[in-house]
């Protein structure tokens, strides 16, 4: 579902950046945001905490797609 909303759903920002170890909910996470009608937003980064694979996906909300440059 995308949204042609200019603003986000429930005052969430236009801009997110969703972080959290590599699981399936992090993933659900960011499957929820793209429903909502977020789009990605550049490349995902992943590093090591010694631990765990710990990810980061951007989102932006399509209105300030063309404000933005990845």
């Amino acid at each position: 579902m995308t949204s042609s909303a200019t603003t986000p759903p429930d005052g969430l920002p236009t801009y997110r950046l969703l972080t959290g170890p590599d699981d399936a909910s992090f993933c659900r996470r960011v499957s929820e945001a793209i429903a909502l009608g977020y789009r990605l937003y550049g490349s995902p980064a992943a590093t090591f905490n010694g631990e765990n694979v710990i990810v980061a996906q951007a989102l932006i909300w399509p209105s300030i797609q063309d404000t933005c440059h990845p």
